[in-house]
């Protein structure tokens, strides 16, 4: 499912990376990366506030529909 439909809270691990050569890298260097796990923090105003890497970062819903996860339990 996409990062945008998923719980605030919810461990996810990234499963794809969908999207055109230049976001999938831009989103790469953000640490968007298969296998690593993001937790939403919270969704304002369009933009979602992840977790990943220990790192806090904001994203668009529009790279966020590009990041394709899976719960982790």
């Amino acid at each position: 499912m996409p990062l945008t439909m998923v719980k605030v809270g919810d461990k996810n691990i990234i499963r794809r990376i969908g999207g055109r050569d230049e976001t999938r890298k831009f989103l790469e260097n953000l640490g968007f990366v298969v296998g690593a796990e993001v937790i939403v923090l919270s969704v304002m105003g369009g933009n979602v506030i992840v977790s990943i890497k220990d790192s806090r970062i904001a994203i668009n819903s529009d790279m966020a529909k590009h990041i394709m996860v899976s719960i982790n339990n």
